[in-house]
């Protein structure tokens, strides 16, 4: 890639971070739900080879979770709103499922997992567009061994899709009526036990591979990350503040169909590969 290309990827970076900040703040989820698919297709354009592309946009997402969900959970324990006791009671389950969902992430194809991130995404899309906040499963959440159980899945699949906690664990813990400022409080530290080591095995995982674009390091893209993080920290605000001028059902609605078109997008994507 020439120095033109470069700047083609800078500037594809720098409207990736510009929408996945302003779509975040917007509907009040992770940044990764939306920064993964962006820097696929983004990545699709540059003609980045497809042997990578997936393997590249989850890597560089979990990369840029870390400085921002470091941000965001420090500003929830300042308010008191990180659930200390859930977050012992899953820190070493999500850690654990974070490993797994690495070490599978190294081995497997970017077909696989597109497929994973298109199926939770189309769930996540029913979920907000059919059911809703008020959808409950249970009064609270199970005891042991199923809340580890959950929390270990919620950090493999998250991994896997290179998102950090909110898009899994908010929807989950709002499921067994726990309170909603907590639920995102929480989920954003566990963002950080997920993007931590997630980074670090997507870095060992694509060291020396082949078809990498410049300034790539294993599967994380230091151009990406650098234009990203600044620029999702720049919009979300803009696009909280815009979500208290827009119905949250409407908000509801255009983000499942985002998640539903990207969901299409990705299993289409993997049948004519």
């Amino acid at each position: 890639m020439d120095g033109t290309g470069l700047l083609l990827l800078a500037a594809a970076m720098l409207a990736a971070g510009l929408l996945a900040g302003f779509v975040a703040g917007l509907l009040g989820v992770g940044g990764g739900i939306v920064v993964v698919p962006v820097l696929f297709q983004a990545f699709t354009m540059l003609d980045v080879d497809p042997a990578v592309r997936m393997h590249l946009a989850v890597g560089t997402s979990l990369a840029t979770i870390i400085p921002t969900g470091l941000r965001s959970a420090r500003a929830h324990q300042r308010r008191g709103a990180v659930d200390m006791e859930l977050l012992r009671a899953w820190g070493v389950p999500v850690l654990l499922g974070v490993l797994l969902g690495s070490a599978l992430s190294s081995v497997v194809g970017g077909d696989v997992l597109s497929g994973v991130f298109a199926v939770v995404a189309l769930v996540v899309a029913v979920q907000m567009a059919v059911f809703g906040p008020q959808a409950k499963l249970a009064d609270q959440l199970p005891g042991q061994p199923a809340k580890s159980l959950m929390a270990g899945v919620i950090g493999t699949i998250s991994a896997m899709m290179g998102i950090g906690g909110g898009t899994l664990s908010v929807p989950i813990l709002s499921l067994f009526n726990y309170p909603i400022r907590y639920a995102v409080g929480t989920a954003s530290a566990i963002g950080l036990i997920i993007a931590v080591p997630g980074t670090a095995g997507f870095v060992i995982a694509g060291w020396g591979a082949a078809g990498l674009p410049p300034l790539s390091v294993g599967y994380v893209n230091l151009l990406a990350f650098a234009v990203i993080v600044p620029t999702t920290i720049l919009t979300a605000p803009l696009g909280a503040k815009a979500a208290h001028t827009i119905p949250q059902r409407a908000l509801r609605l255009s983000f499942a169909a985002f998640l539903f078109i990207t969901s299409l997008r990705m299993f289409y994507g993997i049948a004519a590969s």
